[in-house]
């Protein structure tokens, strides 16, 4: 009997970009068979599943905490969740950043508040020493409610002092190079590293995901990136099936860590051959 998989999904997926059918093939060749199931779907008997892998959940954060129930209803059934459940629970929140901050790791300088109001995103400007800033929730995905700020141009800022009236939020300055140079990706299975993209936002956006419109290409990395991302992955403890480290240049030249993407990140197997099948045996060794 083949082992079997579920591959956590949303129930409508329509205008996303997903890519893990890819791996279906390599997985049936190492004896697995794969599902996708939403996440949301109810009455899930998650033991019949030899593993249980987070993959497009990408409507998480319209309701996180029901996302993290069933997080924990997979890992109380026994079956094998990938990432495990204390990873999912440190990364869902953006403050995992500050963590890894206090760690030694260099992210792009943040600001923390509960809340947005006129006054305080006044006094933004000048604490991080921007004329444009970017504001997000701490719980998000694909960049939903992300947005850009500019300090001449008080009347953008209705629609974030609208969204982050009653909720926690985190401010960075503007990173010039996403739209001059790009946003690096490097992608982990295992811990082992297996490939890179530079992701570049449309002209006149901020946003790579490419549902707004952002390309894709693979690259070669330098040992800067490499060094800087592998510290990051080095700081986290137990098994990590896969892990997205999104990596930015800041002005001096120095890479800073964007985000640390370990519970839904697209892989973009299409941009480096073999990668699905890395990602497949990383899964089957880790499963054994």
């Amino acid at each position: 009997m083949p082992k079997k998989c579920a591959y956590l999904t949303m129930e409508n997926t329509e205008g996303f970009f997903i890519y893990d059918n890819l791996t279906f093939g390599p997985l049936n060749k190492l004896d697995w068979e794969v599902s996708e199931i939403p996440w949301t779907k109810k009455s899930t008997n998650w033991s019949q599943f030899d593993a249980v892998v987070i993959r497009s959940t990408w409507d998480y954060q319209d309701n996180a905490s029901q996302f993290i129930n069933t997080l924990e209803e997979i890992d109380h059934s026994g079956t094998l969740l990938l990432n495990p459940l204390q990873t999912c629970k440190w990364n869902i929140n953006k403050k995992y950043l500050d963590e890894l901050s206090q760690q030694g790791v260099q992210i792009v300088p943040t600001i923390w508040l509960d809340q947005l109001d006129r006054v305080s995103c006044t006094s933004l400007f000048q604490e991080l020493s921007s004329h444009k800033i970017v504001v997000k929730p701490l719980v998000s995905a694909n960049a939903n409610d992300t947005l850009v700020l500019k300090k001449d141009d008080s009347k953008n800022w209705e629609l974030a002092l609208k969204t982050f009236q009653s909720i926690p939020l985190m401010a960075q300055p503007f990173v010039d190079s996403i739209t001059t140079v790009g946003e690096y990706s490097l992608f982990y299975f295992d811990r082992e590293f297996s490939h890179a993209t530079l992701k570049t936002p449309k002209k006149g956006d901020f946003r790579v995901q490419e549902e707004h419109g952002g390309t894709f290409k693979s690259v070669d990395i330098d040992s800067r990136l490499q060094t800087a991302a592998e510290s990051v992955i080095n700081k986290i403890a137990g098994p990590l099936l896969y892990a997205r480290v999104d990596l930015v240049l800041l002005p001096d030249g120095s890479a800073a860590l964007m985000e640390l993407e370990l519970i839904e990140p697209s892989l973009y197997f299409t941009y480096s051959e073999g990668s699905a099948n890395r990602f497949a045996k990383a899964l089957d060794s880790m499963a054994k």
